[in-house]
């Protein structure tokens, strides 16, 4: 027997943007269901390290929502929405007031306001920080007050299918990852807080099975619109070595706090690349930078750069980068006294599905979506800090207009020709040898890294979108072993959405942010657009995706006039 759940909103995903929904819900009156395929309180949330931005003006008092958001929208190349943006930078100071209620331990200045440091690309320090483990605060502060509030959470089990009848949604199909026990979830309405898809490429920031695109694929399945997946975040700096930890995040954090970046000659070669901002520059110029010096034969022996801080105060560094001094000192190396070896990693998916900038709701009905799996904000390059204000911010407006929904629309019951449906899709992918899947999950990386990472253009493009449907092929072919339903059900996501993200690549004909294109090196103005996928199925029932554009939207007069006021600078400021 399949168990079954009711709940009036049910939120998939248990990271930050999941639990703020879950809060809000409750805090509305409504019966709330949480789903998370982690342990609870170990969403990927925890490894954002460095901080939360919002203008607070507690150090420099010039800064305001105005100049945060006209910062925001320039560093992403003028491609976000800046309707959403605004709502982020208006809104953010409320929820750093939130987490400070909730109990969350703030770095504090020496008149006991809260501290914020410098991160890249920004005019003014507002990122507000707890060391370098404040997302790992955050969700902590958040699940206190999921436990006061006694909202029930299902960890460790897996959405593998939304149920819906015609245009709406109305409940979620899964089973329990330990035991593969299947059971149905109804629900007047859901939210989609599941992350991003980075673990389409072979070096990420992501653990082991996280942001596989399933949010993203569960949309579309429904007929969700996705925007921007061309749009993805390189790190500047995550590990290269041990080869086990490549790609593991080293936090903006070490730049912000006097990080400085070398090369095998002893240069410090940001110079060549943003003479103004040095390290502090935006993470997809860093990036770029990063990876340029490698390839032209000037990095590590390990294929990397170097990160030096060890010219700060150790005290410092212990204080501010506990963190990192423990992940680096796991690997012996002690960065009080020597250099990290760092290279690109993917990090964050700025693209995602397509949402009502005010209310966050998908075109589906009854389909909300907050956080890292949705498009809007960051444009072509997110500015660090912004992430966990975004699933702050936006968690709670999902969860406010779900819950308007659900005052407003009847219960639909779900239908047993939807369950049989979502079942059968489980058979199929028990019959899967995961040993099979597991290799092709590891081609599909490697593809994709290759072909469509820092540096991409038609050429790598074209073979690796050939190489992707010969995969899928293999993916539907009878594999014999044991099972690993989680492995096949992640392949379908991600190759879904590595589609996704190279057909939109292939679309934008220029060089923009993160988007890099050698054979478009150059930024086209014509080119300020929304990439929209609409999904659709073919004669034979097949997902397929089509591919348009929108204009994006004009900014406030009062961020409009943000763009003009002082100029961004760092001299003299960075060490007091």
């Amino acid at each position: 027997m399949r168990q079954r759940y009711t709940s009036d909103v049910l939120v998939i995903g248990t990271g930050g943007a999941g639990l703020r929904a879950a809060i809000e819900l409750h805090d509305q009156g409504l019966k709330v269901l949480l789903v998370g395929k982690r342990p609870k309180a170990d969403a990927h949330t925890v490894l954002a390290a460095g901080g939360i931005n919002a203008a607070l003006a507690t150090v420099d008092p010039e800064d305001t929502w105005a100049i945060h958001a006209a910062d925001t929208l320039q560093e992403g190349r003028m491609l976000g929405d800046p309707r959403m943006v605004e709502l982020l930078c208006q809104q953010a100071p409320q929820a750093i007031a939130e987490l400070e209620a909730w109990g969350m331990p703030f770095a504090r200045t020496s008149t006991g306001l809260i501290d914020q440091r410098y991160f890249g690309a920004h005019r003014y320090r507002r990122t507000c920080f707890v060391g370098d483990y404040t997302g790992l605060e955050i969700i902590n502060a958040l699940m206190r007050e999921v436990e006061r509030r006694q909202i029930p959470i299902l960890e460790r089990a897996y959405i593998s299918d939304l149920l819906h009848t015609g245009n709406r949604v109305n409940g979620a199909y899964g089973f329990w990852l330990a035991d593969q026990r299947q059971f149905v979830i109804e629900s007047n309405a859901v939210i989609l807080a599941t992350g991003g898809h980075i673990h389409i490429y072979q070096r990420s920031s992501s653990r082991r099975r996280e942001n596989t695109g399933d949010g993203m694929a569960l949309g579309l399945h429904v007929g969700a619109h996705l925007a921007d997946m061309e749009l993805v975040q390189f790190h500047p700096s995550g590990m290269i070595f041990p080869h086990e930890l490549a790609g593991t995040l080293v936090t903006e954090a070490v730049r912000g706090e006097g990080g400085q970046l070398y090369n095998r000659h002893g240069e410090r070669f940001m110079q060549r690349y943003d003479a103004e901002r040095m390290e502090l520059s935006t993470r997809d110029r860093v990036a770029l930078a990063n990876y340029t010096e490698i390839m032209a034969g000037r990095g590590s022996e390990h294929g990397g750069v170097w990160l030096d801080i060890s010219h700060m105060p150790a005290s410092l560094i212990r204080e501010r980068l506990p963190r990192m001094v423990e992940q680096f000192q796991a690997v012996g190396v002690d960065i009080t006294r020597e250099a990290m070896q760092i290279a690109p990693t993917a990090h964050y998916s700025m693209g995602g599905l397509k949402v009502d900038p005010f209310s966050h709701a998908t075109n589906v009905a009854g389909l909300y979506a907050a956080g890292e799996v949705t498009a809007g904000v960051h444009g072509a390059n997110r500015l660090g800090g912004n992430s966990l204000a975004e699933i702050l911010v936006f968690g709670r407006i999902a969860g406010q207009h779900a819950a308007e929904y659900v005052r407003q629309h009847s219960e639909q019951p779900v239908q047993a020709a939807q369950i049989q449906q979502a079942a059968e899709r489980l058979a199929w992918a028990s019959q899967q040898a995961g040993d099979f899947q597991r290799s092709l999950i590891d081609q599909l990386q490697q593809l994709v890294w290759h072909g469509a990472g820092v540096v991409r253009n038609e050429q790598t493009l074209e073979a690796s979108l050939d190489q992707l449907h010969t995969l899928r092929s293999q993916s539907q072919q009878r594999s014999v072993g044991p099972a690993d339903l989680a492995a096949s059900l992640d392949l379908q996501s991600m190759l879904l959405t590595a589609e996704a993200t190279i057909l939109a690549a292939l679309m934008r004909p220029e060089s923009r942010g993160a988007h890099q294109r050698s054979d478009f090196p150059a930024t086209d103005p014509l080119w300020q657009r929304t990439i929209v996928i609409k999904p659709y199925r073919d004669q034979t029932e097949q997902l397929r995706l089509e591919l348009t554009t929108e204009l994006i939207p004009t900014a406030s007069e009062d961020v409009q006039a943000a763009f003009n006021q002082q100029e961004y600078s760092v001299a003299g400021r960075l060490v007091e």
